[in-house]
């Protein structure tokens, strides 16, 4: 993989952890979810008509994405529901890279070296460490557990079926706007049959905030998808988890959580990880 994807795509991780820490923040995490969603599509309604459109071959990969993507967010809202984010997001975001590295040599015929092999496991290994540091909070609930394995598998999934489907698109940019486009109507109808009230009032507190936080899950999906036209999907996939390095950093710095010594080692396991990757 050559340094300009790497640093690509690690600041495409930079944008993924800048949303997930304004969600975070929020009182209501599902709610911000779906404003970020909904702040994504802004974005693409104003961009699309001025971009051409994905080639046809592409197309059912973008109806596939879309679905997969709902059950996410959906998946998500449910996990930080029933239990704490600090338990769920580390098993959704340290299995898929895994996953996909497991299943893309049967399902579209990528081998991966054993460097790639190793730096893939030392980010999975790192981030699935988290849970030995943040797991002590007593937030670890069946249930919450339940929906982020099941998360992780969508996670995979949607990673498999774009970056299969963006290599036949021809246009990265169109392929992935049209995606975002498509998610957030179902989404924002959902989240406004269950909690119309909720929702207004989330909208007007927190407007500017899921802008920016749609920008940045926007900007950051297009240059993973981009990353994976370049490189073997299992490695792009696994590099883009490295988000959970640049959330630990802005957890402490912004959010003001408590800094102890088991985030830093797990963050020096993840960027082993990614040096690894860069040197197979």
């Amino acid at each position: 993989m050559s340094i300009g994807v790497v640093v690509l795509v690690l600041f495409a991780a930079l944008l993924h952890a800048s949303w997930n820490a304004l969600v975070k923040s929020s009182p209501d995490k599902f709610l911000d979810i779906v404003l970020v969603t909904s702040g994504s599509a802004v974005f693409c309604v104003v961009a699309l008509p001025f971009i051409a459109l994905p080639m046809p071959a592409s197309w059912p990969y973008v109806a596939a994405s879309v679905v997969i993507h709902i059950v996410y967010l959906v998946l998500i809202g449910a996990a930080y529901r029933s239990g704490d984010m600090s338990h769920a997001y580390p098993l959704m975001r340290g299995l898929p890279p895994l996953l996909v590295a497991l299943l893309s040599g049967p399902l579209i015929g990528e081998q991966l070296s054993a460097g790639e092999w190793g730096g893939i496991l030392l980010i999975c290994g790192g981030i699935l460490g988290l849970l030995l540091v943040e797991g002590r909070s007593g937030g670890m609930s069946r249930a919450s557990t339940g929906f982020a394995l099941v998360n992780a598998v969508a996670i995979a999934g949607y990673t498999l079926v774009d970056g299969t489907g963006v290599r036949l698109s021809a246009y990265p940019v169109a392929y992935t706007m049209w995606i975002f486009l498509l998610t957030a109507p179902p989404i924002l109808a959902w989240a406004l049959l269950r909690r119309r009230a909720g929702v207004v009032v989330h909208v007007r507190a927190r407007w500017h905030l899921a802008l920016i936080g749609g920008a940045c899950t926007l900007g950051a999906y297009i240059l993973v998808l981009w990353a994976m036209t370049q490189a073997p999907i299992a490695m792009v996939a696994a590099l883009r988890e490295t988000a959970i390095v640049f959330a630990t950093g802005l957890s402490v710095i912004v959010l003001k959580e408590r800094f102890g010594w088991g985030r830093p080692a797990a963050a020096a396991v993840i960027l082993l990880g990614v040096i690894a990757i860069k040197l197979a």
